[in-house]
């Protein structure tokens, strides 16, 4: 009910088109839904099963469609973040039929005839896009650790990581829902965020090896569950510029750096490979480096800490570093997407460049 109408929805819109850019929900509503507290897992598992909840989720979710299939372009959802990672864990054999939901005995008459369990959850989403906005692409959100293992975090064996990656996507099978595309997050905050307020070591850092954990395991989801991946919350600190010195709003990290600032191109290239189709940039919390002057305190170029030498280009957060290598990004030519292992009901077309984007859905 943002704004009078309620309109919110709609404005978003708007505004996304006339800046030239496709328009993506983040649609992570369970968890901030009455009645249920606790721990997350518990909340949203609840709350799934919740009748009275439900009822109203499903009211919100075919209130939005209403208002984007109004559009004749095409938008995006990426349906619940972190859900779908909890009922995995909670499911049986990987099966999200085992896990109660209140889908038909909701009570909305739109979800008539679908099971009361996690798969008829998914479908849910599915018929209400197909009833009011098929102009709408909607994504299945995958969570790494929804095994139980998380492949980069666990420094999993190489030998192991597509064994691990089946399981998610078997378990994305289970659902039967025709989702159009999947999303992931490989980090929602930066290395230095997770070092100074979370209190982690060095493992808050990815290298290498990391990333190609990363790519290993995303290409085989993408290629087992049929579709292509949006990545999002991707943190936005850089160890380049001087405005980079671990205060608040200020922290450190290298993902930028390795999709960005790679001469050889071979980082993105893989990712890319992998099966991914867009990026998209900003911190899932407050105080992680923003690529715009999100905090207004003058920080730019403040003592160098550990290297990070060059002077801030502008007085955004992050020192204007991200701004800088998506406008060398485009200058040079957006890379295109493969044309192999792309799924032939892949809405997106084979040959669409890759897409970057700095902002904050959550």
């Amino acid at each position: 009910t943002w704004n009078s109408g309620p309109k919110f929805a709609d404005y978003y819109v708007d505004e996304s088109v006339a800046q030239g850019i496709t328009p993506v929900f983040i649609y992570y509503q369970l968890l901030q839904s009455s009645p249920a507290g606790g721990a997350e897992d518990t909340a949203d598992l609840n709350n799934l099963k919740n009748t009275s909840t439900m009822h109203s989720y499903w009211a919100d979710f075919r209130l939005l469609m209403q208002h984007l299939g109004a559009y004749s372009q095409a938008i995006v959802i990426d349906v619940e973040p972190d859900l779908w990672g909890y009922i995995q864990q909670a499911a049986t054999g990987d099966n999200g039929a085992t896990i109660p939901a209140a889908v038909a005995s909701s009570g909305d008459s739109h979800m008539a005839g679908l099971a009361n369990n996690a798969a008829g959850f998914a479908q849910g989403f599915i018929r209400l896009r197909n009833k009011y906005a098929p102009n709408v692409l909607l994504g299945y959100h995958m969570s790494m650790w929804g095994t139980n293992t998380d492949p980069v975090w666990q420094d999993t064996p190489p030998n192991q990581i597509d064994a691990l990656a089946d399981r998610s996507a078997a378990f994305e099978q289970s659902l039967g829902a025709s989702f159009d595309l999947a999303f992931g997050d490989p980090s929602d905050r930066d290395s230095g965020f997770d070092q100074a307020i979370n209190g982690q070591g060095s493992e808050a850092w990815w290298d290498a090896t990391d990333y190609a954990r990363f790519d290993q395991w995303l290409g085989r989801f993408v290629r087992d569950v049929g579709l292509r991946m949006v990545l999002w919350q991707i943190p936005l600190g850089n160890t380049k510029m001087r405005a980079m010195d671990n205060i608040w709003g200020h922290y450190q990290d290298n993902h930028v750096e390795w999709w960005l600032d790679d001469a050889t191109g071979t980082h993105l290239a893989a990712t890319v490979s992998a099966g991914v189709v867009a990026l998209l940039f900003g911190g899932g919390a407050d105080g992680t480096t923003s690529a715009t002057d999100d905090q207004s305190d003058g920080v730019t170029n403040p003592a160098a800490i550990n290297g990070n030498n060059l002077m801030s280009y502008n007085a955004d957060d992050d020192g204007g570093y991200f701004r800088h290598q998506a406008n060398a990004y485009y200058d040079a030519g957006a890379m295109t997407l493969p044309s192999s292992n792309t799924p032939a009901s892949n809405t997106f077309h084979p040959l669409a460049p890759v897409r970057l984007l700095d902002t904050r859905f959550a």
